[in-house]
């Protein structure tokens, strides 16, 4: 990977790290189903009318964009809302990688090799430790709907697969017109107008701010600049990267809200984002493969036993090769 593009895939993840430390200051300044609506509907518009007419099929822009946005980025703030930090949100929903894997394995028959389902396991005790930390010092409900928020985030990575789209940023943006109304709507049923309204004349720079980060810097430039790293790169030498996003978001939630980690926390980090780096590095392919060829070998018969007669000196000679057909095939 050249430097410069080493350097916007540290940088993406930086952002969406610190994503969630913008998120707890905007909660500060709006209701959370109004904020997620808010956020949808700036990174829509205008961006809507400068990428292009859709490239995949409405069911799977309208699916996503409810389960996405709808479900996951509501849960995720009504979570952050009811007290889960923000360090540790950025850390507990990484789970989703396990989620994924499992869904795709139903949906998919994807069927995920030893290394992997060992690294799943791994990541799953990272998340216990973490919801024992919670338990204890924080609200295990806003846990518990961050852990919903995963599952979500997991069969909206399922339905994306299905739909394979070509860009990035086209997706986003598309799948960004979806949510505004249903979420504003939640919003006026649960969180009520007069809230919604007092949040709205009450809007400063700083509440305006947070919208505009979460939508054009997260959402449009994030997601595009992310598109053109895998477009560029193989996913395997990109998504990597990812991990450094709890990295970030637990770093810069220490320094600018004052969170604190306890001993508990840095463990759940320890074995989350290790287990998930197990269960997605590409090593983990590799190994299978080689599994897979190990066994293939063992299974292969061996050259038939000789017969009790000897044969013709030319078929004698045949016989010790054995032929292409019966050697195990190796890797190229």
């Amino acid at each position: 990977m050249r430097p410069a593009h080493l350097g916007l895939a540290v940088l993406v993840s930086a952002l969406w790290g610190v994503n969630f430390v913008v998120i707890d200051v905007g909660l500060d300044h709006f209701p959370p189903l109004l904020f997620s609506a808010l956020r949808f509907l700036v990174a829509a518009v205008p961006a809507v009318f400068f990428v292009g007419r859709p490239k995949v099929a409405w069911k799977w822009i309208i699916g996503v964009g409810l389960v996405l946005g709808v479900g996951k980025f509501g849960l995720l703030f009504i979570g952050m809302d009811q007290g889960m930090p923000a360090g540790l949100s950025s850390l507990v929903l990484q789970i989703q990688a396990v989620f994924t894997a499992v869904i795709a394995a139903v949906v998919l028959r994807e069927r995920p090799g030893p290394v992997r389902v060992a690294g799943m396991a791994v990541a799953v005790g990272g998340v216990t430790v973490a919801a024992v930390d919670e338990g204890a010092s924080g609200p295990l409900f806003a846990f518990g709907l961050l852990m919903l928020a995963a599952v979500l985030w997991g069969v909206s990575n399922v339905l994306t697969r299905k739909a394979a789209p070509a860009d990035a940023l086209n997706w986003m943006v598309w799948v960004s017109v979806v949510p505004p109304l249903p979420l504003l709507a939640l919003s006026l049923l649960f969180e009520g107008p007069e809230r919604d309204l007092a949040a709205l004349r009450a809007l400063d720079w700083t509440g305006a701010g947070t919208i505009v980060y979460v939508a054009w810097v997260v959402t449009v430039f994030g997601f595009g600049a992310w598109g053109f790293l895998l477009r560029t790169y193989p996913a395997s030498t990109v998504a990597p990267f990812s991990l450094l996003v709890p990295v970030f978001g637990m770093s810069s939630s220490a320094v600018l809200l004052g969170e604190g980690m306890t001993g508990l926390r840095w463990c759940a980090a320890l074995l989350l984002v290790g287990g998930v780096a197990l269960a997605t590095l590409p090593g983990a392919g590799r190994l299978r493969l080689r599994m897979r060829t190990t066994a293939a070998a063992a299974d292969a018969p061996g050259p038939a036993p000789a017969a009790s007669t000897a044969p013709p000196p030319a078929d004698t000679s045949a016989s010790r090769t054995p032929s292409t057909a019966t050697r195990p095939s190796l890797p190229r």
